[in-house]
């Protein structure tokens, strides 16, 4: 159970929280779904008093996220290839100029390996400090800042073929 000064620091800190489940799942739908399941295990499980709340939430989302995407995978080899593909619609034609760079950014990112992504959303999207990043995912400081730097890397490596 989450303590008062908890439960208040996790309602100032959600909507930093619903970006990193944006950039994690890459959809809003998925995004929101994900945001749920995270306050909803922080809520039943709750966090040791002398946890950072933020942190702790953010490495909740990630681990809630991991067990998604192995549930899907599992899901996936029961079900036709052409099934889990109908949702992608690009309907980049009709959209504004910015939506479109927007669009392009969110593919390039989706391309990145997932530690990569997580590595560079953390700090360049929700501004959190590498040693924070270090934190949440688990990893030394020097990883998180190999883990951008080849991300930014990639992204200019695709930027190319854009």
């Amino acid at each position: 159970m989450l303590s008062d000064d908890q439960r208040q620091a996790l309602l100032a800190d959600l909507s930093g929280l619903r970006r990193f489940c944006l950039s994690l799942a890459g959809q809003a739908a998925d995004a929101d779904d994900l945001l749920q399941a995270t306050v909803e295990r922080l809520l039943e499980k709750g966090m040791p008093q002398d946890a950072h709340v933020s942190k702790w939430a953010y490495r909740v989302c990630k681990n809630v996220w991991i067990d998604e995407i192995r549930a899907r995978d599992v899901r996936q080899r029961h079900v036709q290839a052409t099934d889990s593909k109908e949702e992608t619609v690009d309907s980049a034609e009709h959209v504004a100029g910015v939506e479109v760079k927007l669009q392009r950014l969110s593919q390039a990112l989706e391309t990145l390996p997932d530690e990569q992504r997580l590595a560079l959303t953390l700090v360049t999207v929700e501004g959190k400090t590498y040693a924070e990043a270090a934190e949440i995912l688990q990893v030394p400081v020097g990883t998180i800042m190999s883990r951008i730097a080849r991300a930014r890397k990639n992204l200019l490596d695709i930027k190319g073929l854009l």
